[in-house]
């Protein structure tokens, strides 16, 4: 995908997360651990790369660890086409990062297209079917926009000032191959002169909300106000808040919502407080294997996250501090679970739908 032939439907952002180079065996990607201080690309050219990227974080979001693992796979066959070689990847690749469905979902389908072929031909085979899943998923971001974006406009007909929307963690463009998908309605609300007000949530403890989702908002100028997320209550409490939507990791067959730690909570809040939640699920999310929430495997990562954190000091440097006594025990879920009973709506690529496992299937007949 060369950016200077990228499909209209595609956002122009200047940090795409993910770039292959007209006719490249490799892609680049934002090292998404050194903003916002610093935009820092970096090359995956094989197929070990890919993996460490995924499970170091270096890229997140499902949507984006999907499409990174189906060019991981694509790096694989360069080296070795055979059925032991494409095996051996699709496991070593599927095992970095065990919540977001999209992952299993990309290496899956490329497998199945390379699978009956010659292994001369499963390396272009791979590359072309990488290709399409991130054209893909850019294509479902920004129809997820457009669903999203008549929200927005609803509730600017109702009352005046800007719209106020809450978000959690990071569904941005830097989590997908183009818009992002919560992100997108506001990307294109600002775009369409839309006035917006956006609460971001900090999400504790790698601090994607504070890291990402506000420098992605600024980068394109859309007022924006970071807060504790222990503090989402109280907003919605005070009717400062008029929606929430979050994107989702992984969405089981009844429409419960996996995403990162600290949904549910907002969820809990907004049913509270009468304030509409929208998980925005691009159709690749939704799992019909699982049939709900509880079956959902949920990363447990490294208690130095929540023990230690990242900042910028007064001279420049990047450092890590402790902020708990040494001995601290913590735990680190990285993801909840948000019963579907939580949830006003799932904004997909194909419209608004029920968090339930019959509209859900009336919405994607061919998958259900």
């Amino acid at each position: 995908m060369h950016r200077d032939a990228l499909p209209a439907h595609e956002d122009p952002a200047p940090y795409r997360a993910l770039l292959r180079p007209a006719g490249a065996r490799h892609i680049d990607v934002i090292d998404q651990r050194a903003l916002p201080h610093a935009l820092v690309r970096a090359k995956i050219a094989d197929p070990d790369a890919a993996a460490l990227a995924i499970r170091r974080m270096w890229i997140r979001g499902a949507p984006l660890i999907g499409a990174v693992g189906a060019y991981g796979l694509a790096l694989a066959l360069d080296r070795d086409p055979s059925d032991a070689a494409l095996a051996k990847a699709h496991a070593a690749l599927d095992a970095t990062r065990p919540t977001a469905v999209n992952l299993r979902w990309a290496l899956d389908r490329v497998r199945a297209r390379v699978a009956p072929l010659s292994p001369s031909a499963r390396a272009d085979a791979a590359w072309a079917e990488a290709d399409a899943i991130a054209a893909e998923d850019a294509a479902f971001n920004r129809a997820i926009g457009e669903h999203g974006l008549a929200l927005l406009r609803g509730i600017a007909q109702r009352r005046p000032g800007p719209v106020r929307v809450m978000t959690h963690c990071n569904a941005g463009a830097l989590a997908t191959c183009g818009w992002g998908t919560a992100t997108a309605p506001l990307f294109l609300a600002h775009a369409d002169g839309l006035a917006l007000s956006v609460w971001v949530s900090e999400t504790r403890p790698r601090l994607q909300g504070a890291n990402l989702t506000a420098w992605e908002l600024a980068q394109r100028g859309i007022p924006h106000t970071l807060f504790a997320d222990s503090a989402a209550g109280l907003l919605m409490q005070r009717g400062d808040v008029d929606l929430v939507i979050v994107g989702a990791d992984r969405v089981a067959r009844n429409g419960d919502v996996c995403n990162k730690i600290g949904t549910y909570d907002k969820a809990l809040a907004a049913r509270d407080n009468n304030v509409p939640f929208y998980a925005a699920v691009p159709s690749p999310t939704i799992d019909w294997n699982t049939a709900d929430g509880a079956a959902i495997p949920i990363e447990a990562r490294d208690s130095d996250e929540v023990l230690t954190v990242a900042g910028r000091d007064d001279y420049g440097q990047t450092v890590r501090v402790a902020i708990a006594p040494h001995g601290t025990k913590a735990v680190n879920y990285a993801f909840d679970v948000t019963p579907a009973r939580l949830i006003t709506g799932l904004v997909t690529e194909r419209g608004i739908t029920r968090a339930s496992r019959d509209w859900l299937a009336a919405m994607f007949p061919e998958r259900a």
